[in-house]
């Protein structure tokens, strides 16, 4: 993806770039969008110059919190188009610090080992009776909220559908995609029911970038 591969980041220093209130800005600005944001669009959503807009996007790809790449605006191509203009989209790679150090992926990991290899399936359905009842616990009358509480992201779309721009559980998903999928479900209907919402209104629907779970409009689901 152009020259913006994603490297190991020191996490304390990457994560003290979004101290800053215009680059946290920014950052919130390219990972709400599905596409890589231009530097102009940046600026002028935040409401600064595109000068300053450049230096703080760079200084967040530094940091390892976005990835760069370069392209030509749609519709423009071959002589006389310019030179491809620098875009910015949000690392898949995360940052986190922990002190003292922990590491509650390695638990995960072990887990998500443990029930992979457990071929009665009795492990697999205490965990989903598990997220399930973890999800009614962090619900609440505001949906979105608990959502977001929850680390997911949520974003409406023009059909009413609600997308999951994030999964809270990305590493591990990576090496047990199939129960991080089941686990993410089973905790997002728990919401739903949590929050007088029907359960059913959560389903998977895979796509890269997102969460597996995708939540249903009432009336789509209906």
């Amino acid at each position: 993806m152009g020259d913006g591969e994603e490297r190991d980041q020191d996490p304390v220093s990457g994560l003290s770039s979004l101290g800053d209130p215009v680059r946290r800005r920014l950052y919130e600005y390219v990972s709400a969008r599905d596409e890589p944001s231009a530097r102009e669009d940046a600026a002028t959503a935040v409401g600064i110059t595109r000068n300053l807009a450049a230096y703080h996007l760079d200084k967040l790809a530094d940091a390892g919190l976005l990835v760069t790449s370069y392209a030509r605006p749609a519709g423009r191509g071959g002589p006389g188009a310019g030179r491809p203009a620098k875009r910015y989209v949000r690392a898949q790679e995360e940052l986190s610090v922990s002190v003292p150090p922990r590491d509650y992926g390695l638990l995960a990991g072990v887990l998500a080992e443990a029930m992979s290899a457990d071929d009665s399936g009795a492990v697999r359905r205490a965990m989903t009776a598990a997220a399930y009842a973890a999800g009614r616990a962090a619900s609440g009358p505001d949906l979105s909220a608990a959502l977001r509480a929850c680390g997911y992201e949520p974003a409406t779309t023009a059909d009413g559908d609600v997308e999951l721009r994030n999964c809270p559980f990305h590493q591990v998903a990576r090496r047990h995609t199939d129960v991080v999928c089941g686990l993410n479900l089973h905790l997002v209907q728990g919401l739903l029911e949590g929050s007088g919402h029907s359960p059913a209104r959560a389903v998977l629907a895979p796509r890269p970038g997102y969460c597996c779970v995708r939540v249903a409009s009432a009336e789509r689901q209906t």
